[in-house]
């Protein structure tokens, strides 16, 4: 209540402080007392109206993506709005009686519809991916594959900010120039691949020798032989070998920040980790590895418990076009919208990412809210985060770069899903206990 309460007085006390000075006149200037009395009524009677008005709209901002049978409370104030004023202003009280009633069946329409037991809308089931068939491509056609994996879609591995199901372009620049600060520049990767493979850090053959915390993918597995298998190796177990500078803060260089992208929230299958890499090596203008080559690496490095062939997944393990359908426990959302990968998020298993900020929003809002630097439109903490969200360049934290965070989640999230992410984030406090989910 009192939330709703600042929300409408932060709107409009311009229009109240213009009538209390109408009222202030009143007093000053009319000097006949029984004049003075009606018009000091009837401006206190059009602060009412334009106090229920603001409430109505206050309650309507702040409900839109939470509970929504509220919303219909904005209808009744708003109808209680007119027919008052129609009562006590004669001249205009037809036009008020009209639009009152107007609003009145519309409240009723509204609240039996609310009152209705709800089913949210979501995403039609998504096709099981092994139709694309990966093995029977042809070479460029399945660099295409890679490309649209890594981009979300194909030519668009030039344009900023593009990011596909693999999450890649977040940490990895691809050609000269690109920004690439917290994991090695891709350019050129088919021929640094074999310099990897000769650093004595890699200690090519002597997995056990490695100076890394993860000497090897899983027991036995031993090292990459070929430019293929690095690549493969680096893919899956990217804390095997770690680039010098490139490690976690405070690790030496033995622990990598790169996710394992075979496994959740990723999970690529055998047959797109193998059109990421055949791109990787087309767009250089080199001959990829045939297929069967570039799987033969990936199974050297992944347990047969841990492979996702083509055709093998749940239907409910969507593409990254449509991420979540929001019925979803709340860290399910996180993981499936790859949130996990950038932030870190108390409460949610694996969310330690340091590419964006941490989200503990009921703290953070407030404080970016006030800062010069913000350009959104933000009101309160919930609308920060939704706006965050879906415009996420409204306001950029400060010592984290613009344009790394996808800007089409508006696209990809359902409207359940953008709300258990926002109720779940503007209880995060910091130094506080996460909510339990």
């Amino acid at each position: 209540m009192l939330e709703l309460l600042e929300t409408a007085f932060g709107m409009g006390w311009p229009l109240l402080v213009l009538l209390a000075g109408v009222l202030l006149y009143c007093q000053v200037r009319i000097a006949d007392p029984a004049v003075r009395r009606r018009a000091t009524f009837k401006t206190f009677i059009g602060m009412l109206a334009v106090a229920l008005l603001l409430i109505a709209v206050a309650n309507y901002k702040l409900n839109f993506f939470g509970n929504s049978r509220l919303l219909p409370i904005s209808l009744v104030l708003i109808t209680t709005a007119t027919f008052v004023t129609a009562l006590y202003f004669a001249r205009v009280s037809a036009m008020f009686k009209i639009g009152g009633f107007m609003f009145l069946v519309a409240a009723a329409l509204s609240g039996f519809g609310n009152w209705l037991p709800q089913v949210e809308g979501g995403f039609p089931p998504p096709p099981v991916s092994d139709l694309k068939g990966y093995s029977i491509m042809p070479t460029q056609k399945l660099a295409d594959e890679g490309e649209n994996i890594l981009f979300g879609g194909v030519g668009l591995s030039r344009v900023q900010g593009s990011v596909g199901k693999g999450q890649c372009p977040l940490c990895h620049g691809f050609y000269e120039g690109s920004l690439s600060e917290r994991a090695p520049n891709l350019l050129g990767i088919p021929e640094r691949a074999q310099k990897r493979l000769a650093d004595p850090r890699y200690r090519k053959g002597s997995p056990g020798e490695r100076d890394t915390v993860q000497k090897e993918s899983f027991p036995g597995a031993g090292t990459a032989e070929t430019a293929e298998e690095y690549i493969a190796e680096s893919h899956v177990c990217p804390s095997c070998y770690v680039v010098r500078d490139f490690g976690d803060k405070g690790t030496n260089d033995r622990v990598s920040g790169m996710p394992m992208i075979h496994k959740p929230p990723i999970s690529l299958t055998l047959g797109e980790l193998a059109a990421v890499d055949t791109w990787l090596f087309v767009r250089e203008g080199k001959e990829p590895p045939p297929y069967e080559e570039i799987v033969k690496a990936y199974e050297k490095f992944i347990p047969k418990s841990e492979l996702v062939v083509d055709g093998n997944q749940e239907p409910a393990d969507v593409p990254f076009g449509t991420i979540v359908s929001g019925k979803e426990p709340v860290d399910q959302i996180f993981a499936k919208a790859k949130c996990v990968l950038c932030h870190t998020i108390p409460g949610i298993a694996g969310a330690v990412g340091t590419v964006g900020p941490k989200l503990v929003e009921k703290t953070n809002a407030p404080i970016r809210l006030k800062d010069p630097a913000y350009r959104g439109n933000a009101k309160t903490v919930r609308d920060y985060i939704a706006e965050s969200i879906i415009v996420p360049g409204a306001y950029v934290a400060k010592s984290f770069p613009d344009n790394v965070m996808p800007r089409d989640f508006g696209d990809k999230l359902s409207a359940g899903a953008l709300t258990k992410i926002v109720e779940y984030l503007s209880q995060l406090e910091e130094g506080k206990a996460p909510p339990k989910m």
